[in-house]
């Protein structure tokens, strides 16, 4: 059972850390929205679509907040814990500070636990909805979106080019309007001073157009494609944009990636990957090779079968470092079983290629994979770590302000997810194992957490540079 002082401990971690949680959450959507703003302004959707997007995305900043949360609110707890001289009077009344430490590791546990369930059975579901999203908007291209100098193909069988389109006006000067041929229209060239844009309905969308030119490009039968030109004072053309509406797919029938599959189902996936370089191997080496195909004795055979008609008596005998070719004295048989060693070799040489391209996608694919896997548990490892660093640091520093607990969360965090980030990249490109790559900066950490914990808890102190045995 809890005693009151490690419950009030317990309860001075609940503000700081809700604080902290919904202040990197907001700031995590913040960079999300100006990432993907393009995305989703000005392309007709409706705002249940941008809300569950959102949601969605939700989930991945969900698991990289609540580690960062965790460590600002152990830095305050315990940096005012101690501030206030509760410690001292802790340690007087001779209490192992560790216990009072204890109650907090054992919520970092269970986060740890809640974050690792979190990540690997609700984050990829999450991953994989926001992503079909993110497709069905780049295919179903909802909206119509003209820029002035830039070619709009929006609307299929069609390409637009305005030149100026001023600001809260709906007129565009200078249009000019590619028509690809298609079952019902033939291939044309429009150009006009002067245009807008009407909506008749949600169906339905006009293009008036004024002072301007047609080119059109008719068929002939015997000679090459005619050339009508019309000019027009007024020409109206109107786009069915029932295409272009928003549509959703359905998730289940999109393929998935790293990010939006379990644990298991990579685990499943990197084994059939490894069993598929292994029987790649095996019938390599089992002598499949075009070298190992190569038989001296047969090609001397074919040969003497041959007759010998066409040899070269006066040919020079080659003088080889293999001393079966120098027993050879004759030249073109000589001649012969080089050309067909060649041969033999270079195919050899491109089998080798095909298995070592073959077997190094593999190898790369697992490596992604497992950097995956592992991402899963190393993450909300963190929850753990901050706990003995944080609250170390905190007794140490006496300080409980929450501008120095940022202060010193964002250079252990930065560091933190600098060392993530460069060790997924090393693994993805097999530089190191994902293992190290994952957990490397989790076991540096806790290492140096151990020993902090070690020295604020017991009568161990730490070496000190500055003093000379």
């Amino acid at each position: 059972m809890l005693n009151q002082l490690q419950k009030d401990l317990l309860y001075k971690h609940v503000g700081p850390f809700l604080f902290c949680f919904f202040a990197v959450m907001f700031i995590l959507l913040m960079l999300f929205l100006i990432q993907h703003v393009d995305k989703l302004v000005g392309k007709g959707l409706e705002y249940s679509i941008i809300f569950e997007l959102i949601l969605n995305n939700l989930a991945y900043m969900v698991v990289l907040a609540t580690p960062m949360a965790i460590l600002v609110s152990t830095l305050m707890a315990f940096g005012s814990f101690s501030e206030w001289n509760e410690l001292t009077a802790v340690k007087a009344a001779g209490v192992n500070p560790f216990r009072l430490i204890k109650p907090v590791l054992a919520a970092g546990v269970v986060l740890f636990l809640l974050l690792t369930y979190f990540s690997n059975e609700i984050l990829p579901e999450a991953n994989h909805k926001a992503r079909s999203i993110f497709i069905d908007i780049r295919l179903k291209k909802p909206g119509f979106d003209l820029q002035p100098g830039i070619f709009y193909d929006g609307i299929e069988g069609y390409t637009f080019l305005v030149e100026e389109i001023p600001a809260g006006s709906d007129s565009l000067y200078n249009v000019t309007l590619f028509q690809h041929e298609g079952s019902d229209r033939k291939r044309a060239y429009i150009k006009a001073d002067l245009g807008w844009l009407k909506s008749e309905d949600e169906q339905t969308l006009t293009l008036w157009l004024e002072d301007g030119s047609i080119i059109r490009y008719l068929p002939a039968a015997r000679r090459g494609d005619e050339i009508e030109t019309t000019q027009f004072h007024r020409y109206r053309m109107s786009f069915d944009l029932a295409d272009m509406a928003f549509s959703r797919s359905n998730p289940d029938q999109r393929s998935r990636n790293d990010r939006t599959m379990r644990a298991q189902a990579m685990l499943a996936y990197i084994d059939s990957l490894y069993t598929e370089k292994e029987n790649e191997l095996t019938k390599f080496n089992e002598g499949n090779g075009n070298w190992k195909n190569f038989k001296p004795d047969n090609v001397i055979r074919s040969y003497l079968q041959g007759g010998d008609d066409g040899i070269d008596t006066d040919a020079p005998l080659y003088q080889s470092d293999f001393g079966y070719l120098n027993q050879i004295t004759d030249p073109n048989l000589q001649s012969m079983l080089i050309n067909q060693a060649i041969s033999h070799f270079s195919g050899y040489r491109t089998e080798v290629n095909n298995l070592r391209t073959n077997v190094q996608w593999r190898n790369l694919r697992m490596a992604e994979f497992l950097v995956e896997v592992h991402k899963k548990i190393s993450i909300p490892f963190a929850c753990m770590i901050f706990v003995l660093l944080g609250a170390p640091i905190g007794m140490m520093t006496r300080n409980g302000n929450i501008g120095f607990a940022a202060i010193v969360s964002i250079i252990l965090l930065v560091f933190y997810f600098v060392a993530v980030i460069q060790g997924e990249k090393w693994a993805d490109r097999l530089v190191i194992h994902p293992f190290i790559g994952m957990w490397g900066i989790n076991f540096l950490l806790l290492f140096t957490g151990v020993l902090l914990t070690i020295h604020v808890t017991t009568s161990l102190s730490l070496p000190r540079p500055d003093k000379q045995s």
